[in-house]
């Protein structure tokens, strides 16, 4: 029998409310605490994320305060930068290739739970991976739902509302996002 946490990891659904579940989640919170809460030392919070986070390269930033469910289940590449006040709820694997940039209060949504009110009364959650390709820029204020791929060299305008995966090499914006453009490889924005 599964246990509910190797259901989450497992992208099946899984009772929130697991003791084991809520353990980890109270562990990643005491990690984003102190991550949160630490002076301006680059070497003190990288150690910090590293402890957090499942993978991450050498070369990160993270502008606190930064707040997730698990941090095990994020993945961050090379040379990643993110900004001010953003949520990664990370039910399900939330992957981040290298040369990406976050920009600030951006959420990145890996759970859903069920339309039907008896199962979310059962306190189920649906873990959906996020998967964002190499050299993406996402601006601030951006909300991405459960499920989504954007691809690689996309820029995502602030404050769009991602809801559907998206290619790459291209400039999504808007609620819901759509493409607004197609990047040539050469192409500043």
């Amino acid at each position: 029998m599964k246990t509910e946490r190797e259901k989450m990891t497992n992208a099946e659904p899984f009772l929130t409310t697991d003791p084991q579940l809520m353990e980890d989640k109270k562990n990643a919170r005491l990690l984003c605490s102190r991550f949160n809460h630490s002076p301006e030392d680059e070497a003190l919070r990288k150690s910090l994320l590293k402890e957090l986070l499942g993978g991450c390269g050498e070369e990160i930033a993270v502008k606190p305060p930064f707040r997730c469910d698990y941090g095990y289940n994020i993945f961050v590449g090379e040379d990643f930068f993110m900004n001010f006040d953003c949520v990664f709820l990370d039910a399900a694997p939330i992957r981040i290739g290298k040369h990406c940039m976050i920009g600030p209060k951006t959420c990145i949504y890996a759970i859903g739970h069920p339309l039907d009110a008896e199962s979310r009364r059962k306190k189920i959650g649906i873990p959906k991976p996020v998967t964002i390709g190499d050299n993406v820029w996402i601006g601030g204020g951006v909300t991405i739902l459960p499920g989504v791929t954007i691809g690689d060299n996309t820029v995502v305008a602030a404050a769009s509302v991602v809801t559907k995966s998206f290619p790459g090499n291209v400039v999504v914006a808007g609620n819901p996002a759509r493409i607004i453009r197609e990047l040539s490889n050469s192409e500043e924005v």
